[in-house]
């Protein structure tokens, strides 16, 4: 069984500030954000974006993830609490994000910038969907060198790569490395296939279907080795609240890539 590194949490002080590994993913999820956004712009010039669109994309897109990813944790996780103490839905620093309620919050970001620069929906999302795993994968990084949203207590027998996270559990208890499943099946998993698919034009919605039933279908099964909420448990039929809110995005993006392709041929 292996143990987990226990970093730090604080990567570096600057005098009374904290600079925390987990920021430093997020400013790495923007830089990567940037950076891909540009080489996609030079291989596919034909979609019509500029630099100046990327940065308000970038502008935006933060916005979108930040509330959205905060107010998503309060309606999805824990409404009833935070009911009883709404001065702290805006301590983000104490920690509480949600991936869908952040895929919410810039869904309507992209949707305002589409609208404010007379571009469809679908063509907005279909330029920024290759681009956003690596910043999945960012995050989940950041969850692992935290230590936190381990994976459920399993054999380590079994899975020789099982980890014992001191930062949970006081005694030694092989659990699966969640996070870093994550990691390489929502991030680096779904960016390569998303960067292929997308490398030539395809129907109108169509990468977006993609990002949908990737993204869905991956969390769907990294849920099956993740440990649920401890204030949450399981839900009904055995499913987490990650599964719950996961197959529909696998299930609309079926439906979104065959009404594409059927859009397309007519």
């Amino acid at each position: 069984m292996l143990i987990h590194p226990q970093f730090d949490p604080v990567a570096f002080s600057l005098g009374p500030v904290a600079v925390r590994w987990y920021g430093i993913m997020y400013v790495v999820a923007f830089v990567l954000f940037m950076v891909l956004g540009r080489l996609h712009l030079k291989r596919r010039p034909d979609l019509g974006f500029s630099r100046e669109a990327m940065d308000d994309l970038l502008f935006y897109g933060m916005l979108g993830v930040i509330l959205g990813g905060r107010l998503g944790f309060v309606i999805f996780y824990k409404p009833m609490y935070y009911l009883q103490h709404p001065i702290e839905i805006f301590y983000i620093w104490q920690g509480g994000m949600s991936f869908h309620g952040g895929f919410l919050g810039v869904l309507v970001a992209m949707w305002y910038f589409g609208r404010k620069t007379r571009r469809s929906f679908w063509q907005v999302t279909d330029f920024i969907a290759p681009l956003v795993p690596t910043g999945l994968a960012a995050g989940r990084m950041g969850n692992f060198i935290n230590g936190e949203l381990p994976g459920r207590i399993t054999d380590a027998a079994t899975w020789p790569w099982a980890m014992w996270f001191p930062q949970v559990d006081a005694t030694p208890v092989a659990r699966h490395p969640s996070q870093l499943y994550q990691f390489g099946m929502e991030g680096l998993a779904l960016f390569v296939i998303l960067w292929i698919y997308s490398r030539k034009p395809r129907p109108l919605g169509a990468v977006s279907a993609v990002f949908l039933i990737g993204y869905g279908g991956f969390r769907f099964l990294a849920e099956f080795a993740r440990e649920p909420d401890n204030f949450l448990g399981y839900l009904a039929f055995g499913m987490s609240m990650g599964q719950w809110l996961s197959w529909p995005m696998a299930a609309a993006g079926v439906v979104l890539l065959v009404l594409a392709y059927r859009r397309n041929a007519a």
